[in-house]
């Protein structure tokens, strides 16, 4: 027995009191569990301290140096020896944990590094002469004078020295490099009008600059919005939706993609609650569930969103870290989430991403470049009407060779003036069917490829939600009602979601202590099984508060019966049918992809299709 369990003692244990230095390394293995912790903590006392440029120095990814000089408010000599004593910090002053306006609060940081360590801090405050201390591994030295301007220069050399064991845990020093910089880049996100600056000094010397952010100027959503385009690319620039929403005290902004700019994996999502990066799977969840009409399963979408409220209404002193906070009503906070990013996608209507067509243009590049470029003068209307007259007896064939055709050539100069007037619309006019698939409509700055089938399978959807909102759902009475076995526990929390649930045509009613009656199911469901149902949603209610399962399954359905009922493939459509559908689409939210995330049209400019023929 006493093999099997070696920590069971036949003596007495006795209670002892761990050694300051103890204390400090446990701790430290809490707040700073890898080198990306480390300058995460050290970054977000530099902007605590009101810090407008950080230059972050590290070498061998963090393990040999970590070094964060700021141009902050500094600390006096006097300062110095108390920041490296366990909880002393000057960002709050105990009275109230939770009105909390800083990013830290703790006081652990400093001493934490220096048990684990060797970390020397210098530091000058206006008015004051510079000074530094030093701390290694547990031990601190005597302040003396330092040559410096205003500002701090913390150092950290030998991360985890004190801790041998905890050095086996680093990754490669490039995986912690890596690390070291999405850190930095989410607080730089955060802070766009602070300027940022990443080295990497391995080996010695100045080093190589891997990151750098100019402070960004204009107002809030300018400056964001430059900031993305800095960390998160152009793209992601060009095809972000900027988004300000607010609900019963909490606001959100920020920018997020248009469903067809999504990604296969969710790294390009970054969250963001009084201006603290968190990584809460509630808010993930959140994010998810908004996009979840727009984008299949195999997708995810792009976002920097920022959450701000009072500091009452959100606990950031969950975690040592930091990286996790909980709201006093989540159902709040995710439906803000949802119903934000929802309506902007809506307000973008048939917009879609700009990387769909340059994705075609790169496919359509050929394969040798001409050895002359030219550019040839664009006929005005009267000579291109004129052109077409004289080309008509040549050409007369292809009204009837090629079925797609849906209008002839004009002979008249006022004729094709006319039809270039539906050209200023965004989807222009349509000019041609081709594989009885593709609607092709020329725009007044280039033209339009129009998947029809996808299209017209989102109009069909959107017309069926509209349905759907507008008159109640229809239920389904079964004719014996279906008895579900849960936990009281479970037992009473769908029942605290009955009017919401009936509300989806689910009717459900309590049936003894441990019991569910399922009376009315949605009649779109058909036959269903209640116990599985109820089980989905009670496993969404535990994850995020709230439950969007019927819902989810019914616009299911409705995106198939969408699917099946808009116009097929390989159908030829008319003129006016072609423009009833753009015309339609222009109209309709969310018309830029289909009811999978696909677009449904592409556009391309003039100037592209030009430079495939070489006519620059």
């Amino acid at each position: 027995m006493d093999t099997l369990t070696p920590q069971i003692s036949h003596n007495r244990p006795q209670i002892r009191q761990l050694d300051e230095a103890a204390i400090n390394r446990i701790a430290a293995g809490e707040v700073v569990e890898r080198p990306a912790a480390a300058v995460r903590e050290l970054v977000e006392n530099a902007l605590d301290a009101g810090a407008r440029r950080i230059t972050v120095d590290y070498a061998d990814g963090g393990k040999t140096l970590i070094r964060v000089r700021d141009d902050g408010c500094g600390m006096t000599p006097e300062d110095l020896p108390l920041a490296l004593c366990r909880h002393a910090t000057s960002k709050i002053d105990g009275s109230d944990l939770l009105n909390i306006h800083t990013f830290g609060f703790r006081g652990e940081a400093l001493p934490s590094l220096g048990a684990v360590g060797r970390l020397t801090i210098q530091s000058r405050a206006e008015g004051f002469e510079g000074s530094e201390i030093s701390v290694a591994g547990g031990s601190v030295s005597s302040a003396k004078p330092a040559a410096l301007n205003q500002g701090t220069i913390v150092t950290l050399r030998d991360l985890f020295y004190a801790t041998p064991a905890r050095l086996k845990f680093m990754r490669t020093d490039r995986a912690e490099a890596q690390a070291i910089t999405d850190t930095l880049k989410r607080l730089a996100m955060a802070e766009p009008f602070v300027g940022f600056t990443l080295r990497d000094v391995s080996g010695g010397g100045e080093g190589r600059v891997t990151f750098r952010a100019e402070p960004e100027s204009g107002d809030l959503f300018d400056a964001l919005h430059g900031r993305l385009a800095r960390i998160l690319g152009r793209e992601f620039a060009e095809n972000a939706l900027a988004i300000n929403a607010t609900r019963e005290g909490l606001t959100m902004t920020g920018y997020a993609a248009l469903p067809t700019y999504s990604r296969g994996a969710a790294v390009a999502q970054f969250l963001f609650v009084n201006g603290r990066p968190v990584r809460d799977r509630m808010l993930y969840g959140a994010l998810r569930a908004a996009y979840s009409d727009v984008l299949s399963r195999d997708r995810h979408p792009a976002a920097a969103l920022f959450l701000n409220c009072d500091p009452q209404l959100v606990d950031v002193n969950v975690h040592p870290a930091k990286s996790e906070v909980r709201f006093r009503d989540p159902g709040l906070a995710r439906g803000l989430i949802i119903s934000g990013l929802r309506h902007a996608l809506a307000e973008a209507g048939h917009r879609a991403s700009s990387t769909v067509a340059d994705g075609i243009l790169g496919a359509m590049q050929p394969t040798a470049t001409p050895g002359r470029a030219y550019q040839m003068d664009r006929p005005g209307p009267a000579a291109r009407a004129a052109a077409y007259a004289a080309q008509a007896p040549g050409f007369a064939e292809m009204a009837t060779d090629y079925s797609g055709r849906v209008e002839h050539h004009p002979t008249k100069a006022t004729t094709q003036e006319t039809d270039e007037t539906p050209q200023t619309l965004p989807l222009g006019a349509a000019r041609a069917q081709v594989h009885e698939n593709y609607i092709i409509a020329q725009t007044a700055t280039g033209m339009v490829i129009v998947d029809q089938h996808a299209a017209h399978e989102r109009l069909v959807y959107e017309k069926l939600k509209r349905q759907r909102t507008e008159n109640v759902v229809a239920r389904q009475a079964l004719l014996i009602p279906e008895i579900v076995e849960l936990s009281e526990t479970e037992t009473a929390a769908l029942l605290e979601t009955t009017e919401a649930l009936s509300d989806m045509g689910l009717a459900i009613e309590a049936f003894g202590p441990g019991a569910i009656a399922v009376r009315e199911t949605p009649a779109i469901l058909g036959p269903c099984d209640a116990s599985a149902l109820l089980r989905d949603i009670l496993d969404e209610l535990t994850e995020s508060g709230t439950s969007q399962t019927i819902e989810a399954r019914i616009d299911s359905i409705l995106s198939r019966v969408a699917c099946h009922g808009s116009i097929r493939s390989g159908r030829r459509m008319s003129a006016e049918e072609m423009n009833a559908l753009l015309r339609e689409m222009e109209a309709t939210p969310l018309s830029g992809q289909c009811n999978h995330g696909r677009p449904t049209y592409v556009e391309l400019q003039l100037s592209d299709i030009e430079r495939l023929f070489g006519r620059t």
